[in-house]
């Protein structure tokens, strides 16, 4: 991972949607819609299916979607036993065919997990999607991730680090895994040669996580430092806070290792009392600052809050694109209703110059009368979708 000075003549990769195609998704029988715009708002009534556009999106990357909903829960209500989402990516000069879906497993069987498909071949996983497309999103349910549970920002921080780094992903269940396994063999009293071997696993993939989330943030604070002076969005002061941390310092990857491992020894007796592991990056917090007025991010306002996000989303998008070479797609729901006439026109004046393609949803239209040339504003209505001027008609 890297985050080069000089990104080539080219500059980073623009990657957009051409068209998006759902089946019997939420509230969507059947949709065909071409989304070749650069910058879209999607208005209408709470209700109408506005965010449900932008989830479906949303699951054209690893996990579960902006909502982490189930995937039982996205079939259309009346529909049948399966949903699917499709699109055309256009990237560069070529076309790109991606597609993911789900099917209710028979009575009996066990569930096989989303499909996902490139060209309509089958991918070894969702992580293969990372190839083509890379995708993030702000949403109402974030406003509260400042002053949330660690577990919100934690999950937030490594949504961050897998965009840029797409092996995270991997390292991730394969800790979660080995953690549940040293848990048991702690409750069996298992025999210590099977713990050591289940710890030396856990300790490499444990360090290896703290690694890529302490290099994403380095560089994520570098990107918003060098833009503080400029931008209308006020700077985030990133950390990484918990007992975990100090033992990667001073350390090299393969001693820091070697402590976390004995960490792991010498803590068995209170984990068995804890019946859960205490110690490792399964504990780490995010801690983000009010840079300029040197206050939590948890005690502004929030409409501070609001802003603060918003900015960390903006550096982080063109973080992703210096260190990927593909500009992101950004979902960006009910984003502007918040934000001041100044501030919405700052917004869509970096979404323009970042060069990618985002998604936004509003309840009126007016907040989006100042897009850009690159924009275009779709009213969205019991299951159909309408260009505002008449134009690109989808149902």
């Amino acid at each position: 991972m890297s985050d080069p000075a000089d990104e080539g003549p080219s500059g980073p990769e623009p990657v957009t949607l051409g068209s998006l195609r759902l089946t019997d998704f939420r509230n969507y029988e059947t949709l065909s819609l071409a989304v070749g715009s650069r910058l879209m708002a999607f208005v209408g009534p709470n209700g109408a299916g506005k965010t449900n556009l932008l989830e479906a999106v949303s699951l054209l990357t690893p996990g579960r979607g902006l909502r982490r909903a189930a995937y039982e829960e996205l079939i259309r209500l009346g529909g049948g036993d399966r949903w699917a989402v499709a699109a055309t990516l256009r990237s560069g000069a070529r076309d790109v065919r991606l597609g993911t879906g789900w099917e209710r497993p028979a009575p009996g069987s066990a569930d096989q997990g989303r499909i996902v498909r490139i060209e309509g071949e089958p991918a070894p996983s969702a992580e293969a999607l990372l190839e083509y497309l890379r995708i993030l999103w702000i949403t109402p349910a974030m406003d509260g991730l400042f002053t949330g549970p660690a577990g919100d920002r934690r999950r937030f921080l490594d949504r961050l680090v897998l965009s840029v780094d797409p092996d995270h992903g991997r390292r991730s269940r394969e800790f979660e895994r080995l953690l549940t396994s040293r848990n048991r063999l702690i409750e069996d009293a298992a025999a210590p040669s099977w713990l050591d071997a289940v710890e030396a696993e856990l300790a490499a993939r444990g360090v290896a996580i703290a690694l890529a989330r302490a290099e994403t943030v380095a560089l994520l604070s570098a990107r918003i430092a060098g833009r503080a002076a400029e931008s209308a969005f006020p700077a985030a002061g990133l950390s990484l806070q918990g007992e975990f941390e100090p033992l990667l310092e001073g350390r090299s990857a393969a001693q820091a290792e070697l402590a976390y491992r004995q960490a792991l020894r010498d803590g068995r007796g209170r984990d068995r009392a804890a019946r859960r592991t205490l110690f490792g990056p399964h504990r780490t917090d995010l801690d983000v600052l009010f840079a300029e007025k040197g206050v939590a991010a948890a005690l502004s306002s929030t409409g501070e809050q609001k802003a603060l996000l918003i900015g960390l989303i903006l550096a982080h998008a063109e973080l992703v694109a210096a260190t990927s070479g593909l500009v992101p797609v950004l979902l960006l729901d009910e984003i502007a209703a918040h934000l001041d006439e100044n501030r919405r026109a700052a917004l869509f004046e970096r979404l323009h110059a970042l060069g990618g393609q985002a998604l936004m949803t509003g309840t009126d239209p007016l907040l989006f009368r100042d897009l850009p040339g690159t924009g275009a504003v779709y009213r969205v209505a019991n299951g159909a979708v309408m260009r505002e001027n008449g134009v690109d008609r989808a149902g």
